[in-house]
Protein backbone atom coordinates (compact mmCIF):
# COMPACT_ATOMS: atom_id res chain seq x y z
CA UNK A 1 0.00 0.00 0.00
CA UNK A 2 1.26 3.47 -0.87
CA UNK A 3 1.72 5.49 2.31
CA UNK A 4 2.49 8.73 0.52
CA UNK A 5 -0.34 11.27 1.01
CA UNK A 6 -2.27 12.20 -2.10
CA UNK A 7 -2.55 15.80 -3.25
CA UNK A 8 -6.03 15.92 -1.78
CA UNK A 9 -4.76 14.64 1.55
CA UNK A 10 -1.97 17.23 1.54
CA UNK A 11 -4.49 19.98 0.95
CA UNK A 12 -6.55 18.76 3.88
CA UNK A 13 -3.53 18.64 6.17
CA UNK A 14 -2.83 22.28 5.32
CA UNK A 15 -6.15 23.33 6.85
CA UNK A 16 -6.12 24.28 10.52
CA UNK A 17 -8.82 21.79 11.59
CA UNK A 18 -6.99 18.94 9.83
CA UNK A 19 -3.69 19.93 11.46
CA UNK A 20 -5.35 20.01 14.88
CA UNK A 21 -7.11 16.66 14.44
CA UNK A 22 -3.95 15.00 13.13
CA UNK A 23 -2.05 16.26 16.17
CA UNK A 24 -4.49 14.85 18.72
CA UNK A 25 -4.95 11.54 16.83
CA UNK A 26 -8.73 11.40 16.40
CA UNK A 27 -8.63 7.76 15.31
CA UNK A 28 -7.21 6.74 18.68
CA UNK A 29 -9.79 8.90 20.45
CA UNK A 30 -12.66 7.11 18.68
CA UNK A 31 -11.36 3.61 19.41
CA UNK A 32 -10.76 4.40 23.07
CA UNK A 33 -14.20 5.94 23.43
CA UNK A 34 -15.72 2.62 22.36
CA UNK A 35 -13.78 0.92 25.17
CA UNK A 36 -14.82 3.63 27.62
CA UNK A 37 -18.48 3.28 26.66
CA UNK A 38 -18.27 -0.49 27.04
CA UNK A 39 -17.26 -0.02 30.67
CA UNK A 40 -19.94 2.62 31.17
CA UNK A 41 -22.69 0.49 29.60
CA UNK A 42 -21.67 -2.50 31.67
CA UNK A 43 -21.89 -0.44 34.87
CA UNK A 44 -25.39 0.77 33.94
CA UNK A 45 -26.47 -2.86 33.61
CA UNK A 46 -24.68 -4.22 36.68
CA UNK A 47 -26.00 -1.51 39.00
CA UNK A 48 -29.38 -1.31 37.24
CA UNK A 49 -29.36 2.45 36.83
CA UNK A 50 -31.02 4.54 34.14
CA UNK A 51 -29.08 5.97 31.21
CA UNK A 52 -31.30 9.06 31.28
CA UNK A 53 -30.82 9.61 35.02
CA UNK A 54 -27.04 9.66 34.49
CA UNK A 55 -27.00 11.53 31.18
CA UNK A 56 -25.09 14.46 32.67
CA UNK A 57 -22.30 12.27 34.01
CA UNK A 58 -22.22 10.29 30.75
CA UNK A 59 -21.81 13.41 28.60
CA UNK A 60 -19.10 14.73 30.91
CA UNK A 61 -17.32 11.36 30.74
CA UNK A 62 -17.45 11.36 26.95
CA UNK A 63 -16.17 14.89 26.50
CA UNK A 64 -13.62 14.59 29.31
CA UNK A 65 -12.28 11.29 27.99
CA UNK A 66 -12.00 12.71 24.47
CA UNK A 67 -9.97 15.66 25.73
CA UNK A 68 -7.64 13.56 27.90
CA UNK A 69 -7.03 10.98 25.17
CA UNK A 70 -6.48 13.73 22.62
CA UNK A 71 -3.97 15.44 24.89
CA UNK A 72 -2.04 12.17 25.22
CA UNK A 73 -1.86 12.00 21.43
CA UNK A 74 -0.58 15.58 21.24
CA UNK A 75 2.12 14.98 23.85
CA UNK A 76 3.15 11.76 22.11
CA UNK A 77 3.40 13.46 18.72
CA UNK A 78 5.52 16.26 20.14
CA UNK A 79 7.92 13.99 22.00
CA UNK A 80 8.33 11.53 19.12
CA UNK A 81 8.72 14.02 16.29
CA UNK A 82 12.41 13.08 15.83
CA UNK A 83 11.71 9.40 15.22
CA UNK A 84 8.44 10.18 13.42
CA UNK A 85 10.50 12.07 10.83
CA UNK A 86 12.32 8.82 9.99
CA UNK A 87 9.26 6.58 9.70
CA UNK A 88 7.28 6.59 6.45
CA UNK A 89 3.83 6.41 8.04
CA UNK A 90 4.48 9.28 10.47
CA UNK A 91 6.78 11.68 8.61
CA UNK A 92 3.87 13.83 7.39
CA UNK A 93 2.49 14.46 10.87
CA UNK A 94 2.06 18.20 11.56
CA UNK A 95 4.52 18.03 14.46
CA UNK A 96 7.16 16.69 12.05
CA UNK A 97 6.52 19.03 9.12
CA UNK A 98 6.36 22.08 11.39
CA UNK A 99 2.73 22.88 10.63
CA UNK A 100 2.15 22.36 14.36
CA UNK A 101 4.91 24.11 16.29
CA UNK A 102 6.06 22.94 19.71
CA UNK A 103 4.60 25.84 21.66
CA UNK A 104 1.16 25.52 20.10
CA UNK A 105 1.23 21.74 20.48
CA UNK A 106 2.11 22.01 24.17
CA UNK A 107 -0.63 24.59 24.70
CA UNK A 108 -3.15 22.26 23.08
CA UNK A 109 -1.96 19.24 25.09
CA UNK A 110 -1.91 21.05 28.43
CA UNK A 111 -5.25 22.79 27.87
CA UNK A 112 -6.98 19.59 26.78
CA UNK A 113 -5.53 17.51 29.61
CA UNK A 114 -6.53 19.98 32.34
CA UNK A 115 -9.98 20.57 30.85
CA UNK A 116 -10.51 16.84 30.37
CA UNK A 117 -9.58 15.93 33.93
CA UNK A 118 -11.84 18.69 35.28
CA UNK A 119 -14.79 17.45 33.25
CA UNK A 120 -14.11 13.87 34.33
CA UNK A 121 -14.00 15.06 37.94
CA UNK A 122 -17.42 16.64 37.51
CA UNK A 123 -18.59 13.28 36.22
CA UNK A 124 -16.89 11.34 39.02
CA UNK A 125 -13.68 11.91 41.05
CA UNK A 126 -12.68 8.30 40.37
CA UNK A 127 -13.17 8.80 36.64
CA UNK A 128 -10.86 11.82 36.85
CA UNK A 129 -8.28 9.72 38.67
CA UNK A 130 -8.35 7.04 35.98
CA UNK A 131 -8.25 9.68 33.25
CA UNK A 132 -5.14 11.25 34.74
CA UNK A 133 -3.61 7.81 35.38
CA UNK A 134 -4.07 6.74 31.78
CA UNK A 135 -2.59 10.01 30.51
CA UNK A 136 0.42 9.77 32.84
CA UNK A 137 1.11 6.12 32.00
CA UNK A 138 0.98 6.81 28.26
CA UNK A 139 3.15 9.92 28.29
CA UNK A 140 5.78 9.13 30.94
CA UNK A 141 6.41 5.37 31.41
CA UNK A 142 5.58 4.54 27.79
CA UNK A 143 6.40 7.49 25.49
CA UNK A 144 9.24 9.09 27.44
CA UNK A 145 10.81 6.02 29.02
CA UNK A 146 10.27 2.50 27.68
CA UNK A 147 9.36 3.10 24.02
CA UNK A 148 12.98 3.79 23.07
CA UNK A 149 14.67 1.57 25.65
CA UNK A 150 13.12 -1.89 25.87
CA UNK A 151 11.22 -4.53 23.92
CA UNK A 152 8.68 -4.45 26.74
CA UNK A 153 7.46 -1.04 25.62
CA UNK A 154 4.33 -2.70 24.21
CA UNK A 155 3.49 -4.27 27.56
CA UNK A 156 3.98 -0.94 29.34
CA UNK A 157 1.90 0.91 26.78
CA UNK A 158 -0.89 -1.63 27.09
CA UNK A 159 -1.49 -0.61 30.72
CA UNK A 160 -2.56 2.89 29.71
CA UNK A 161 -4.58 1.38 26.87
CA UNK A 162 -6.58 -0.67 29.36
CA UNK A 163 -7.72 2.37 31.38
CA UNK A 164 -10.66 3.67 29.24
CA UNK A 165 -13.14 0.97 30.42
CA UNK A 166 -12.33 1.96 34.00
CA UNK A 167 -13.12 5.60 33.22
CA UNK A 168 -16.52 4.65 31.85
CA UNK A 169 -17.32 2.35 34.78
CA UNK A 170 -16.20 4.97 37.32
CA UNK A 171 -18.50 7.57 35.76
CA UNK A 172 -21.41 5.40 36.95
CA UNK A 173 -20.05 3.78 40.10
CA UNK A 174 -16.96 3.81 42.33
CA UNK A 175 -17.50 0.15 43.23
CA UNK A 176 -14.68 -1.74 41.52
CA UNK A 177 -15.38 -5.01 43.30
CA UNK A 178 -17.14 -6.58 40.33
CA UNK A 179 -15.48 -9.19 38.15
CA UNK A 180 -17.08 -7.83 34.99
CA UNK A 181 -15.07 -4.62 34.74
CA UNK A 182 -11.81 -6.49 35.23
CA UNK A 183 -12.78 -8.77 32.36
CA UNK A 184 -12.80 -5.69 30.13
CA UNK A 185 -9.48 -4.49 31.51
CA UNK A 186 -7.86 -7.90 31.03
CA UNK A 187 -9.19 -8.10 27.47
CA UNK A 188 -7.74 -4.70 26.61
CA UNK A 189 -4.39 -5.55 28.21
CA UNK A 190 -3.96 -8.83 26.35
CA UNK A 191 -5.51 -7.76 23.03
CA UNK A 192 -2.97 -4.99 22.55
CA UNK A 193 -0.04 -7.43 22.36
CA UNK A 194 -0.83 -9.23 19.07
CA UNK A 195 -2.36 -6.01 17.72
CA UNK A 196 0.81 -3.95 18.15
CA UNK A 197 3.12 -6.83 17.28
CA UNK A 198 1.35 -6.92 13.91
CA UNK A 199 2.01 -3.21 13.45
CA UNK A 200 5.66 -3.70 14.44
CA UNK A 201 6.13 -6.41 11.80
CA UNK A 202 4.37 -4.38 9.09
CA UNK A 203 6.61 -1.41 9.88
CA UNK A 204 9.70 -3.46 10.68
CA UNK A 205 12.08 -1.48 8.45
CA UNK A 206 10.80 1.85 9.74
CA UNK A 207 11.14 0.92 13.41
CA UNK A 208 14.62 -0.46 12.70
CA UNK A 209 15.67 2.74 10.96
CA UNK A 210 14.32 4.82 13.84
CA UNK A 211 16.06 2.50 16.35
CA UNK A 212 12.86 1.79 18.25
CA UNK A 213 13.36 -1.58 20.03
CA UNK A 214 10.15 -3.29 18.96
CA UNK A 215 10.04 -7.03 19.60
CA UNK A 216 10.48 -8.21 15.97
CA UNK A 217 13.35 -5.78 15.43
CA UNK A 218 15.30 -6.99 18.48
CA UNK A 219 14.22 -10.62 18.89
CA UNK A 220 13.13 -11.51 15.38
CA UNK A 221 9.94 -12.44 13.52
CA UNK A 222 9.70 -16.01 14.83
CA UNK A 223 9.77 -14.89 18.45
CA UNK A 224 7.11 -12.29 17.70
CA UNK A 225 4.89 -14.86 15.98
CA UNK A 226 5.15 -17.28 18.90
CA UNK A 227 4.55 -14.53 21.44
CA UNK A 228 1.53 -13.27 19.51
CA UNK A 229 -0.03 -16.72 19.65
CA UNK A 230 0.80 -17.00 23.35
CA UNK A 231 -1.20 -13.85 24.04
CA UNK A 232 -4.04 -15.12 21.87
CA UNK A 233 -4.19 -18.24 24.05
CA UNK A 234 -4.35 -15.96 27.11
CA UNK A 235 -7.14 -14.01 25.41
CA UNK A 236 -9.09 -17.22 24.89
CA UNK A 237 -8.63 -18.23 28.53
CA UNK A 238 -9.56 -14.76 29.80
CA UNK A 239 -12.94 -14.96 28.04
CA UNK A 240 -14.24 -16.94 31.02
CA UNK A 241 -14.01 -13.72 33.05
CA UNK A 242 -17.11 -12.48 31.20
CA UNK A 243 -19.21 -15.35 32.59
CA UNK A 244 -20.63 -13.32 35.54
CA UNK A 245 -21.84 -10.73 33.02
CA UNK A 246 -23.34 -13.29 30.67
CA UNK A 247 -22.48 -16.81 29.51
CA UNK A 248 -23.39 -15.63 26.01
CA UNK A 249 -20.86 -12.79 26.13
CA UNK A 250 -18.24 -15.19 27.47
CA UNK A 251 -19.02 -17.52 24.58
CA UNK A 252 -18.72 -14.75 22.01
CA UNK A 253 -15.40 -13.61 23.49
CA UNK A 254 -14.15 -17.20 23.49
CA UNK A 255 -15.11 -17.85 19.86
CA UNK A 256 -13.75 -14.54 18.55
CA UNK A 257 -10.39 -15.16 20.23
CA UNK A 258 -10.30 -18.81 19.17
CA UNK A 259 -10.98 -17.82 15.54
CA UNK A 260 -8.19 -15.26 15.80
CA UNK A 261 -5.71 -17.89 17.00
CA UNK A 262 -6.75 -20.34 14.28
CA UNK A 263 -6.50 -17.56 11.70
CA UNK A 264 -3.01 -16.66 12.96
CA UNK A 265 -1.73 -20.22 12.65
CA UNK A 266 -3.37 -21.00 9.31
CA UNK A 267 -2.43 -17.73 7.58
CA UNK A 268 1.19 -17.60 8.75
CA UNK A 269 3.70 -17.66 5.90
CA UNK A 270 7.42 -17.24 6.47
CA UNK A 271 7.93 -16.00 2.92
CA UNK A 272 5.27 -13.28 3.23
CA UNK A 273 5.31 -12.27 6.87
CA UNK A 274 4.13 -8.71 6.22
CA UNK A 275 0.98 -9.99 4.53
CA UNK A 276 0.31 -12.10 7.64
CA UNK A 277 0.90 -9.07 9.84
CA UNK A 278 -1.49 -6.97 7.78
CA UNK A 279 -4.21 -9.60 8.08
CA UNK A 280 -3.57 -9.93 11.81
CA UNK A 281 -3.85 -6.17 12.23
CA UNK A 282 -7.19 -6.05 10.40
CA UNK A 283 -8.48 -9.06 12.34
CA UNK A 284 -7.50 -7.44 15.63
CA UNK A 285 -9.52 -4.31 14.87
CA UNK A 286 -12.57 -6.33 13.87
CA UNK A 287 -12.18 -8.54 16.95
CA UNK A 288 -12.15 -5.79 19.57
CA UNK A 289 -14.73 -3.59 17.83
CA UNK A 290 -17.23 -6.41 17.42
CA UNK A 291 -16.73 -7.70 20.96
CA UNK A 292 -17.17 -4.28 22.56
CA UNK A 293 -20.19 -3.40 20.42
CA UNK A 294 -21.84 -6.68 21.44
CA UNK A 295 -21.07 -5.96 25.10
CA UNK A 296 -22.51 -2.45 24.76
CA UNK A 297 -25.66 -3.68 23.01
CA UNK A 298 -26.18 -6.51 25.50
CA UNK A 299 -25.67 -4.27 28.53
CA UNK A 300 -28.01 -1.51 27.33
CA UNK A 301 -30.75 -3.86 26.13
CA UNK A 302 -30.56 -6.14 29.18
CA UNK A 303 -30.69 -3.10 31.47
CA UNK A 304 -33.87 -1.89 29.76
CA UNK A 305 -35.46 -5.32 30.13
CA UNK A 306 -34.79 -5.61 33.85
Amino acid sequence: MNNQPSQGASAQVNSMPAIFFATIKTGIIKSNLIAMFAGLSMALYIFNVSFIDHIGAIILAFVGSSLVIGSAGAFNNLYDRDIDAIMERTKTRPTVTGKMDTRTGLTIGITMSISGVILLYLSSPLAAFFGFLGLFLYVVPYTMWTKRRTIYNTEVGSVSGAVPPLIGWAAISSDLGHFEIWALVATMLIWQMPHFYAIAIRRFDEYKAAEVPMLPVVKGIKRTYVQSNFYLVLLIVSSVMFWPLSPYIAGVAFLLSLFWLVFSVRSYRKDDIKDWAKKMFIFSLNHITLLFLIIIAYSLIAQLLK
